[in-house]
């Protein structure tokens, strides 16, 4: 997404004065529009400076670092919500297996919306339950129940350490 930022600088001085500098532009895709007035005994000119910036909110780069952490706690991460009845079912489902996973329930813990959304941005749709095997992302509950169906659940909850048998 690109933002433009504007900030408007006022230089004032005396008709006088013809001893400016060329201006030099600050940022080469910036673009400046200048509005011009004069009062007695100064002249002002108003330049409209706009910056062109790639712009991504720092706190999505928290937000991402946060969940980049808590995923690699354990080798089973579900993000789920308390009242969501898919995420009570691949809950169960692990601990079948005999599985001890790491459950973060979006909707009781601090800033549980944004991590909610980030996940979202992720690529998990719906957002919950959210599954990680191995630091990785494996998904939803149906890709969840389509690796059990498909008989490679096991092997890959082997393989990240949370199955020893």
């Amino acid at each position: 997404m690109i933002l433009h930022f504007f900030s408007i600088v006022t230089l004032s001085f005396s008709l006088l004065s013809d001893h400016l500098k060329p201006f030099k532009p600050l940022y080469k895709n910036a673009t400046f529009r200048s509005i011009s007035h004069q009062k007695p005994h100064q002249y002002h000119i108003y330049l409209l400076l706009s910056f062109p910036f790639r712009f991504q909110p720092i706190w999505h780069c928290l937000v991402m670092d946060r969940v980049n952490k808590m995923v690699s706690e354990r080798p089973v991460v579900i993000f789920s919500k308390s009242s969501c009845c898919m995420s009570h079912t691949i809950k169960t489902l692990f601990c079948d297996f005999g599985v001890n996973p790491l459950v973060h329930e979006l909707d009781e813990i601090p800033r549980g919306r944004e991590i909610e959304q980030a996940l979202s941005r992720l690529g998990c749709s719906p957002s919950v339950p959210a599954v990680f095997i191995g630091g990785e992302l494996v998904g939803g509950a149906n890709e969840v129940m389509s690796l059990h169906l498909d008989r490679s659940l096991i092997p890959m909850l082997k393989k990240a350490g949370a199955l020893w048998v």
